[in-house]
């Protein structure tokens, strides 16, 4: 009979961020300047294969998250494995329309810069170790959450160890299934597409120059986007059946079906990387705050991946939430405060409603397949193309220049 180990003494912080995954990371960087002591809890070890933040995934960071992170300095760590967004190529391939974006309109030099998720986790945290303000704990599941006026109280198994801390707020940042956002009672709207996103990385025949293409489809959308040399991260959303079928191919035949989807515009697609899916689904916390507590990233918000909004709006989270902070240590406030946690929700809930708004009606509108649908979707595609500043609308709120811009995607530094 295994013998239970000992309850170890409880430590007290000022924040606890559980979820370690993309925002939770960069939350907990973003609080690197200030002097808040915190915690970060992880469910996967560190340097763990199976971290799901981490794959294969490709990242367009549009032009505001690129900022955030140079503002955090994060940037540095990622700039030679980005590769900028020099181009954006709309298309629908069953139909006539057809529509270049191009960031010189909005006085760019690029709209963004693509990153895989396994480079962006491989530079976060291995800066993570160096702040002497962040402590963390990888491993580490958690068991309970108790919130009283004066703070939480956290419970968790760290490495096989039954530990507790205490912390002043507390971030859910734990993705889509989400052990905070349930435990302080925060509900949720969820979605099934009943699609799959098949993901990987290919090789045209010809160079992709910058270029990005988001092609709607009659099963669903496919984005194919510019990464380092001549690769392309392919974005394939599928039926479920269709995906299974599409995972079960061989590569030559794969590519083959990739091809014929896509069409001609780099060439032949010559080479094929490792393959992976995802199930594709809408989770919509009806709050963002309780008690004590916020939700961000996926955990209050997890969206289709038409358009490449969701890391954005996770990031533009962070930024928000660490510019209350920032102004709360320096005018003494409790991170925890009733008047911080609204402020945030205040900000932040324009910006979700309308992103998640905008993503979810394109999902549909695109999976549909009646003749009223397709007639629409031309028809926005076509004024997109006729009238500039409809581009140019739709282009800033992709980069997230709507609404009030937090300090960093403003390029201004947190304090």
């Amino acid at each position: 009979m295994s013998q239970a180990q000992p309850n170890i003494a409880s430590e007290a912080f000022d924040i606890a961020i559980v979820g370690g995954g993309l925002v939770g990371a960069s939350l907990a960087y973003a609080l690197a300047s200030q002097d808040w002591r915190v915690a970060m809890l992880e469910a996967v070890a560190p340097r763990a294969a199976s971290q799901p933040s981490y794959d294969d995934r490709t990242l367009a960071l549009s032009d505001s998250s690129c900022r955030i992170l140079a503002g955090l300095g994060v940037w540095p760590a990622l700039a030679d494995s980005a590769t900028p967004i020099c181009q954006v190529i709309v298309r629908e391939l069953e139909g006539p329309a057809r529509v270049v974006l191009d960031p010189a309109e909005h006085g760019l030099e690029q709209f963004g810069h693509v990153v895989e998720a396994r480079e962006f986790g491989a530079a976060i945290m291995g800066l993570l170790p160096t702040l002497e303000s962040l402590q963390m704990f990888q491993p580490a599941s958690v068991t309970e959450l108790e919130i009283s006026d004066s703070g939480a109280r956290l419970a968790f198994d760290h490495d096989g160890q039954a530990r507790t801390l205490s912390a002043r707020l507390v971030v859910g940042a734990d993705g889509a299934a989400s052990f905070v956002r349930k435990a302080v009672g925060i509900g949720a709207g969820h979605h099934d597409y009943d699609q799959t996103a098949v993901v990987c990385n290919i090789t045209p025949e010809q160079a992709h120059n910058g270029r990005a293409f988001e092609c709607f489809t009659p099963s669903g959308p496919m984005a194919v986007l510019p990464h380092r040399g001549s690769r392309c991260g392919l974005v394939w959303c599928l039926s479920n059946d269709e995906a299974d079928d599409k995972l079960a191919m061989g590569d030559e035949e794969f590519l083959a079906a990739a091809q014929a989807r896509f069409g001609n515009e780099l060439g032949a697609f010559l080479k094929l990387g490792r393959r992976s899916s995802y199930p594709l689904r809408e989770v919509r916390a009806v709050a963002d705050t309780a008690d004590r507590t916020v939700v961000l990233g996926n955990a209050a918000h997890t969206i289709h991946p038409i358009g490449a909004q969701g890391f954005n709006l996770g990031l533009r989270d962070v930024a928000v939430l660490a510019e209350l902070l920032a102004d709360a240590q320096r005018d003494g406030t409790d991170p925890g405060d009733e008047s911080l946690l609204t402020a945030y929700h205040d900000w932040r809930a324009p910006d979700q409603a309308e992103t998640m708004g905008w993503s979810d009606t394109l999902a549909r509108l695109y999976a549909n397949p009646g003749a009223g649908a397709r007639l629409a979707r031309s028809a926005g595609l076509v004024a997109h193309r006729l009238f500039p500043a409809l581009r140019r609308h739709t282009a800033a709120r992709a980069m997230g220049y709507r609404g009030r811009i937090p300090r960093l995607a403003l390029g201004e530094p947190l304090t």
